[in-house]
């Protein structure tokens, strides 16, 4: 056990400089990126109709930009995601961080959960708000 705690304590004095200036960038990239982002989100994202139309814009594009916009978005989401995680234990906005990464990662079951996170009133009021500060409508209720 004693191994452990020396090994953990050699890592942090080996990489704990960078770990902190990482955390700092995400920080700083967050909260620049997350009302833009935030600002981008069609007013009827969360609804049925809404979902319906982003469906039929997508199957309009050809296949190859297709391939290429989902291996991006993906990657991204990913990406996100992560720094998302990463922001619950250091400094930015983790829950939102989290929120991007999936609405932008194609998966399984993806809008079900993007509804049960944005029903949440603190989330749902959180967003609605940035979007009133960069002079957006708000978004529309999802149930």
């Amino acid at each position: 056990m004693i191994e452990l705690w020396d090994q953990i304590i050699i890592f942090f004095h080996a990489y704990g400089w960078w770990i902190a200036i990482a955390s700092l960038i995400m920080f700083i990239v967050s909260i620049a990126s997350i009302p833009l982002i935030l600002a981008r989100i069609p007013v009827d994202y969360f609804t049925l109709s809404g979902q319906q139309r982003l469906c039929q814009e997508h199957q309009q594009r050809h296949p190859m930009l297709r391939l290429l916009l989902a291996c991006i978005k993906n990657t991204l989401g990913a990406l996100l995601l992560t720094a998302g995680i990463i922001m619950l234990f250091t400094p930015g906005q983790g829950l939102l961080s989290i929120l991007f990464g999936l609405m932008i990662m194609n998966y399984p079951g993806k809008y079900r959960l993007e509804c049960a996170i944005i029903r949440k009133p603190l989330i749902f009021n959180t967003i609605n708000t940035m979007r009133e500060k960069q002079n957006y409508p708000a978004l529309l209720h999802p149930g």
